[in-house]
């Protein structure tokens, strides 16, 4: 139990102090976002290139891991979607709804938890799962809302606008680049690489803040529905990867655990800037990641308590 405390207490601990200085008016209205946009455009994308260039390549390709992880991923997204779209008639809505029961805060939570429990080659496994969340369900919720929106330019034109949006997000070129850097196979210099490191240090304890600043922000408007997302998330997701990984797949312990852990993880705050983006009703989304944050201390702590020895 001290084990576990070791590890979550200190990362709720810094979304706590977010949400305090917010709430006693601290760090003003806007210090959410723009701590949002330094970890965005500056931390995180040094961190992901840093880690993909010099990653073991042959070690990162893991096809188990992949299947686990992004099985239970886009089976609670499909099922919201269908479900919601049949109950709401939006697809729009309903593409929102189900990106909130399946998008894992793997970057802001699943990188720190994943290197406290399972030391530095959890990155690998945080790593893998950001990219999918990002680049797969991040895109395909995208593909959906555009089609949902009848796009002048069509279901064609909708693809070209999620591939040109992500080659335009630092957190998918980054790794992308770290890759290419680390298949030309030269050395990184030492300025370089110790820049890297002292502006990726500052990216989890300013993500967590961050997240408890945004947690703190009051929204208006009806927030009905968020417990069953909440439900989606922190319990069907986890037992879909975990049938995957420990049933159907028997992956390896390391690689197991890390599926499950990053699957059970709450909400990002990717579904609400994506409800932000296409003005649609953000209330219950901004619920379902607080709701899904507050819940997954539970949550995460039943699991670290399995799978820690």
């Amino acid at each position: 139990m001290s084990t576990v405390l070791n590890v979550l207490l200190p990362i709720f601990g810094l979304i706590l102090v977010g949400f305090i200085c917010r709430r006693t008016n601290r760090l003003g209205e806007t210090a959410a976002s723009e701590m949002n946009r330094f970890v965005v455009w500056l931390g995180l994308p040094a961190l992901l290139f840093s880690l993909t260039a010099k990653a073991d390549w042959a070690h990162i390709w893991q096809p188990g891991f992949l299947l686990a992880f992004t099985g239970g991923m886009l089976a609670v997204f499909l099922v919201t979607l269908v479900y919601r779209w049949k109950t709401t008639g939006s697809l729009v809505d309903a593409s929102i709804d189900g990106l909130s029961a399946g998008y894992a805060n793997t970057g802001y939570i699943g990188i720190p938890l994943c290197v406290l429990v399972l030391g530095e080659d959890g990155m690998a496994p945080a790593l893998i799962a950001s990219l999918l969340v990002v680049c797969v369900l991040f895109g395909l919720a995208v593909v959906c809302i555009e089609v949902g929106l009848q796009s002048k330019k069509g279901l064609g034109g909708a693809i070209v606008q999620v591939v040109m949006a992500l080659l335009k997000n630092p957190l998918v070129v980054a790794p992308l680049l770290g890759a290419a850097w680390a298949f030309g196979g030269v050395q990184m210099p030492t300025a370089l690489d110790e820049f890297l490191r002292l502006l990726g240090a500052a990216t989890v304890p300013c993500a967590l803040v961050s997240l408890g600043l945004f947690l703190a922000q009051r929204q208006s408007g009806p927030s009905e529905g968020a417990w069953p997302l909440v439900a989606l998330k922190l319990v069907l997701q986890p037992l879909v990867t975990w049938f995957i990984a420990f049933v159907l797949l028997d992956l390896p312990p390391f690689w197991a655990h890390a599926a499950l852990l990053l699957s059970a993880l709450p909400t990002g705050t990717g579904p609400f800037m994506l409800a932000e983006y296409y003005q649609r009703q953000a209330a219950l989304v901004s619920r379902a990641i607080l709701f899904s944050t507050l819940g997954s201390l539970l949550t995460l702590t039943l699991i670290l308590l399995l799978i820690t020895p």
